[in-house]
């Protein structure tokens, strides 16, 4: 049968999102009369209210069941805020079930979708018999077992929208768009909300762009040392400044924009610049931060450090210069007493001053070896009654190193003797084999010298005819090319610039000269990398090697340049002058790699026919590859070789010329016979004056050049 219900003036709601907003919705009242029931949900609020007594609560509920109860229907008592539940209530709640007839209670909370549908549940399976009876969950065990359910769900939503979302600039309905049919997506947005679902990527796009943001903080703050040292690597210029007048310095550097981007709004983690990919500059405002000032005070720091320490080894090398205890051959062990001090080891360790040590050193051996080698020249006497090819007996080494043994440049290699000993065979040796092979003074022999100035000064006979005047007839220009890798040829090329006059002219023996260079270092047969250009016609070339791959690409480089040349009328490129010089990478001082190298640069000199320039000495200051000696010899050679092709030229036409009016005269002409002049010189191996200095004078006069014989 039908029970009446009176529901007068009560709204129907939906959601909770209207209450308190009625009037924004449609007002839609429940219905009022009879209609069919089939149990009743008694509802008893457990929740510690304002202004309410729970005791009058209960009475009015106690009333109200036991109308219900008239009805014969089933009756489920629901306990409704249990989240926020007084535990008396319910256990009075309880009590009173439990009195009437042992009412079923279901512990609920709507705010927490506890047991919810459980209550409704109960109150089904009271009504259908054939259903099976629910379980009956209290509130704490089954809020336990709901949170497990939707923490499971969330992390399976997590996972399933890091798998999706990859850049923080996603948005959220495109994202659940594409998450709509995802079983992840569903389970969650059930148990948890739209909402909830939104807010957990909101979340995740959050941390995204976070981390994004770090990583590119990273990237700049890793790149700003590299900046500071680029811009400001110098300490003077910084030292005293504040930090504002240092970065108004920054901006004023001609590469500021190359590293740094100032951007017209702030901070720059919140504009677009984040985004910029490709735009690896460092935001200007960045260094406002205090990673960024930190990085600042280590950049003087390590420049204050770097100073220290060159003043410590500039202080180091002066106290093995005037040390008296220093001597060649000493190791380290034992003089390492004698010339260190505590401030010393603050700031180096020990193995730099071992390595200045070491260098030191070998200035020591190398200078006491020549000075020996003058003492033995000096005492020829010793070694004439020595037998050819013979090795000297113990007898006559003891007279040796007993009448030497006065000496104090015998004495300096005293703790040498074995080099000592040595360098008495191979001068036995060499007086008996006077050969370039066999010279103590090695690749510094005048023989070998004066073969490789001759060399580089004439072409072979068999090639002399082929050769042609360069079209500049211009004796004051000098158009060097030079060629070099990985920045030899360019850092060469300003080191001479800087020995020039403000108008480029270079001073040659009194007189000036416009000097033009062409610095090379990539791929010859390219036309920017060309050796001759309509506006440049090389009259040397310079070639610089510090390695193996940079000699390689020396040779390289010139076999393609005379490749190129094959054919043509105008090759002067084939027998362009060459000169090879081996440079000392910084802080290099020698060592079995540099004899290599040099080695190796002799084989090429002598395989391209040009003159090989010795790696510069020790103390020609920091960062000097050639000095203003070696490139004096450089262009007074093409000086040379520039004036001998013109002779050459000028003599073949002369002779033409001669020819013809013999042939076309009916009268005997005379013969001109070149006068053939011998010139002996002694010159001594290692002297101060070199072959170059000796021969150019000869070598420049207009009336030298080769002989038919070569």
């Amino acid at each position: 049968a039908a029970t009446k219900l009176a529901s007068a003036e009560k709204l129907m709601y939906f959601c909770t999102d209207q209450l308190g907003l009625e009037q924004d919705f449609e007002q839609k009242q429940m219905p009022d009369g009879k209609l069919p029931v089939d149990g009743f949900l008694l509802c008893v609020d457990v929740s510690r209210g304002m202004n309410r007594n729970f005791d009058e609560q209960l009475k009015f509920v106690s009333n109200l069941y036991n109308q219900l109860a008239k009805t014969k229907k089933p009756c489920v008592v629901v306990l409704t805020k249990c989240d926020e539940g007084v535990e008396r209530y319910i256990r009075d709640a309880h009590a009173f079930a439990l009195g009437k007839k042992n009412l079923q209670v279901v512990e609920t909370s709507a705010r927490s979708n506890v047991n919810v549908d459980l209550a409704f549940g109960t109150l089904v399976q009271l009504v259908d018999k054939s259903r099976g009876k629910a379980k009956i969950i209290p509130y704490f065990e089954a809020l336990k077992q709901q949170s497990q359910q939707i923490a499971a769900a969330k992390d399976k939503y997590e996972w399933l929208v890091s798998r999706i979302v990859k850049s923080h600039n996603e948005a959220w309905p495109n994202v659940s768009r594409k998450m709509q049919t995802a079983p992840e997506y569903q389970d969650y947005v059930y148990l948890e909300g739209t909402q909830k679902a939104k807010k957990l990527f909101l979340q995740h796009v959050q941390r995204l762009k976070q981390e994004h943001i770090e990583r590119r903080r990273k990237m700049y703050l890793a790149l700003l040392p590299q900046a500071l040292d680029a811009l400001v690597p110098d300490l003077d210029e910084i030292d005293h400044l504040s930090r504002a007048k240092a970065e108004k310095l920054l901006e004023a550097k001609p590469d500021f924009l190359k590293w740094f981007v100032v951007l017209e709004e702030t901070p720059w983690d919140a504009t677009s610049h984040v985004d910029e990919v490709d735009n690896e500059r460092i935001p200007f405002d960045l260094l406002e931060t205090p990673a960024a000032e930190q990085l600042y005070e280590a950049h003087l720091e390590k420049l204050r450090n770097e100073r220290k320490r060159a003043e410590m080894r500039r202080a180091f090398r002066e106290n093995l210069e005037s040390s008296p205890f220093v001597t060649p051959g000493k190791p380290w062990e034992e003089a390492r007493s004698f010339i260190m001090n505590e401030d010393f080891y603050l700031w180096l360790e020990e193995s730099v001053y071992m390595d200045i040590y070491g260098k030191h050193q070998k200035q020591l051996i190398d200078k006491a070896k020549e000075d020996f080698q003058e003492l033995l020249l000096e005492y020829s006497e010793l070694f004439y009654e020595l037998e050819l090819d013979a090795k000297p007996s113990k007898e006559k080494m003891g007279v040796i190193q007993e009448v030497l043994g006065e000496e104090q440049r015998f004495k300096a290699l005293q703790k040498l003797q074995a080099e000592r000993d040595a360098l008495i065979l191979k001068h036995i040796h060499f007086v008996y084999h006077p050969t370039k092979e066999t010279c103590p003074s090695c690749s510094s022999c005048v023989d070998a010298r004066v073969e490789q100035l001759l060399g580089s000064r004439f072409t072979r006979p068999a090639e002399r005819h082929l050769k042609n005047p360069l079209p500049d007839s211009n004796v004051d220009r000098i158009n060097l090319v030079i060629l070099g890798k990985d920045g030899l040829a360019r850092e060469l090329a300003n080191e001479i610039r800087a020995l020039c006059t403000s108008d480029d002219k270079f001073v040659i023996e009194g007189k000036m000269y416009e000097l033009s260079l062409r610095p090379i270092e990539g791929n010859v047969r390219l036309p920017v990398n060309a050796f001759q250009t309509p506006t440049f016609q090389p009259h040397g070339c310079l070639c610089l090697y510090n390695s193996k791959e940079s000699l390689s690409y020396v040779v390289e480089s010139i076999e393609k340049s005379r490749e190129s040349t094959i054919g043509r009328r105008d090759n002067h490129l084939a027998h362009l002058p060459l000169t090879l010089a081996l440079v000392n990478k910084r802080g290099d001082a020698g060592g079995e790699t540099l004899q290599s190298l040099v080695q190796q640069g002799q084989q090429i000199a002598s395989k391209l026919q040009c003159v090989f320039l010795d790696p510069t000495t020790a103390g020609l200051g920091y960062g000097r590859n050639i000095n203003e000696k070696q490139i004096g010899q450089v262009l007074k050679g093409l000086l040379d070789s520039k004036r001998n092709l013109n002779l050459v030229g000028s003599t073949s036409l002369k002779e033409a010329s001669a020819a013809a009016a013999a042939a076309s005269s009916s009268s005997s002409s005379s013969v001109v016979v070149d006068a053939d002049l011998r010139i002996v010189m002694c010159l001594m191996c290692g002297d101060p004056v070199s072959a170059e200095e000796v021969l150019l004078p000869m070598l420049q006069a207009q009336a030298c050049r080769p002989s038919p014989g070569g």
